[in-house]
Order: structure tokens, then sequence, then C-alpha cells
């Protein structure tokens, strides 16, 4: 399960980047009950999103050239830069130089050695999201990669992850993987990753990406109302034995996200399935 106690490795934030920032605001905050809030003087440069008063996210301008609209997950890290020499030494690229974020933290916006894109963040004045694992709120990351033992020895060695393989939900064929941080029970998992053709992968032209799973109280009628602002269903819904039941969307612009109604309150577990 997600936490707030923000231990190193663990998901910490989650922001969308956006070519239309205000039309992005509204197709999410009609989707769920959040609240967007401007962060900084730039006018719709990055809006901070509230469930219940409470920062979940953020929806960003796209700021890198070529980029498709897509979430992008953080994970905690006691020191930025030092993330960023690992990925390099471990295989992987950076996106730009490390860089503080007006005190509130640092950043350093990091590939992996199969293409997928992530963050790390070093708190300064916020530690990060500040509720996890109730409806409207973040409660699993998930990576979709084409090289699943490559990126399991990556963030291992980077983020310094527990790995660990078992059946896929449902009986069907294949492993999925859970993440969870150094040194902590499974009870603590926060993420899984799952192996694909890159042809399964069509949002990125079959590169590896990660995407949020955001828990809903009534899995369908949180798709209703996605559809009903544009949006559309590319997985689902669809009942899992021990998950609950989910749905893979995607928004207007084309950015992918998972909503889970879990089995029991508070309880997400595995939700990935391709």
């Amino acid at each position: 399960m997600l936490t707030t106690d923000f231990v190193p490795g663990s998901p910490c934030w989650v922001d969308l980047g956006a070519a239309d920032v205000a039309a992005a605001t509204a197709f999410y905050t009609a989707v769920f009950d959040w609240e967007a809030e401007q962060f900084g003087p730039e006018e719709g440069g990055y809006l901070v999103l509230r469930l219940g008063g409470k920062p979940i996210g953020a929806i960003g301008r796209l700021t890198e050239e070529g980029a498709r609209s897509a979430w992008m997950t953080y994970f905690t890290t006691a020191d930025a830069d030092a993330t960023a020499q690992a990925v390099l030494k471990a295989g992987g690229s950076l996106r730009g130089e490390p860089f503080d974020a007006d005190g509130a933290g640092r950043i350093a916006q990091l590939t992996d050695p199969q293409g997928g894109q992530f963050a790390v963040w070093q708190p300064g004045t916020m530690q990060g999201m500040e509720v996890t694992d109730t409806p409207g709120a973040l409660c699993w990351v998930e990576l979709y990669t084409t090289d699943a033992a490559g990126a399991k020895a990556f963030y291992g060695s980077v983020l310094g992850w527990q790995a660990g393989d078992m059946p896929m939900p449902g009986g069907d064929e294949g492993s999925y993987t859970i993440l969870t941080p150094a040194g902590l029970p499974t009870d603590r998992m926060h993420g899984g990753l799952l192996q694909l053709p890159a042809e399964h992968l069509a949002l990125t032209g079959g590169r590896p990406y990660w995407h949020p799973v955001f828990q809903s109280a009534d899995c369908d009628a949180s798709i209703a109302k996605v559809t009903a602002n544009g949006g559309t269903l590319q997985m689902g819904p669809a009942d899992v034995p021990g998950v609950g039941r989910l749905a893979v969307c995607v928004d207007p612009a084309g950015a992918d996200f998972v909503l889970l109604t879990p089995s029991a309150p508070g309880t997400a577990t595995t939700p990935g399935q391709a």
C-alpha cells in the first residue's frame, strides 16, 4: 500500500504534462473530486491538484520537445544528484540536469535503459502528496516494460527496490512483479511492473512507460465521467480476483491512467493487467 511517510524509493508525487493545461484540468476535475490551485507566478503553468484540500499531484505544461501528454511518477530520494549519477552508471539517462523547485525540493528527470521515464524528488519544504489509498488519490504505480529482468535490475540498483514475481491475477499467463521499498515488508508494496511486447505499447510507439492507478469508489461511475468528458476506455472494466474492479482509461490528450475499485477498501494490491 502507498503511504505518506516517504521512505527512500517510494512514490511521492505524480504530475501530468499537458499541452493544454486548462483543458486537462477541466477533464480531471470533472472525473475526480479534485481542485486545482496555481503554483508559482506563471499563470496556468503548474497547477497543484488537491483532494479534500490536500495535495495529491499536479498538472503542468509540457516542456520537453516532442513529448506526449503523460503522467510522470516521482520517487523519494535523499539526494537527487547522487541518484542521477547512479542512473547514468546503471545505463539510464538524464533528461536534463537536476534542479531546485523554489525550495520545495530538488528534482531529477530520468529515463531507464529501456526508455521508461520517471523522476526523483529530494524533499525540501514539501514532502509530496498528502493523501493516498482513498477514492480520488493515487493507490499504485505501474511500469509496462519490454524487458522485465532489465527493469528489475536497473531499479533495484538505483532505488533499492525489492522485486518479487507472482502469477498474473485472474489466472492469465505470465507473471507480474511486485515492487517494495528496500527493507520493508510486502504489505508496503507500492507498484508493479509487467513485461509486454513493444507492439502492445501503442501509446508510446513501443517504448516502456509508467502510469498511475487512482482509486475509485465506483469504477463504472468513474468510467462514465471519463467518456462523458471526452476520454476513452482502453481496457476493461474487469473484475480481477483479489484486486478489484479496474479499467485503463485515456484522457482526451492521450495520457493514460488506471481506475481501481479495490476488493476491500484501501487495499490496492496488484492492479496491473494488459
